[in-house]
């Protein structure tokens, strides 16, 4: 997860670092909530499955868009829990939307603390999702954004 190699071909390859703030409380609190899938349930997805994530676990996730519900299969592939970084990587499986990986990785540099958002994707294995991938490009964008707040938030 550290390392940030090209893209396989066939995918895009997506990368942010976001300033979150800085402060031992905002550390804290942030890994905690990335650790507890809280970058997702706070940006509208619903997970179940293990509450603390773990390498090899197969979490449920589901996203409502409007009266549609979609679910989107991973395997989470790395979990990172150092002083700096924190993090979490998933592949997703047959049947997600999209096909490829995402990252999410706490760091602290010097009094800062940053969130770096990584993701592969590619068009899914299945044709009814293949067909509607620009717009799941969209959708992704908007989520990323989502993504970006979602530690900052109170706990729940």
């Amino acid at each position: 997860m550290n390392q940030w190699t090209t893209a396989p071909a066939g995918y895009r390859r997506w990368e942010r670092k976001i300033y979150l703030g800085s402060g031992e409380m905002l550390w804290e609190r942030g890994c905690d909530a990335l650790l507890h899938w809280k970058i997702k349930t706070r940006s509208g997805f619903t997970v179940t499955g293990e509450p603390r994530v773990a390498i090899g676990a197969h979490p449920e996730l589901r996203v409502r868009l409007g009266p549609m519900s979609i679910d989107e299969p991973i395997e989470v592939v790395d979990v990172i829990e150092e002083s700096s970084p924190v993090g979490i990587a998933y592949k997703t499986l047959s049947g997600h939307p999209v096909s490829g990986e995402e990252a999410f990785i706490l760091v602290r540099e010097q009094a800062g603390i940053f969130l770096v958002i990584r993701s592969l994707t590619a068009p899914s294995d299945h044709l009814h999702w293949r067909i509607i991938f620009p717009l799941l490009l969209l959708a992704q964008k908007y989520t990323r954004r989502r993504y970006a707040t979602a530690l900052l938030r109170e706990p729940s």
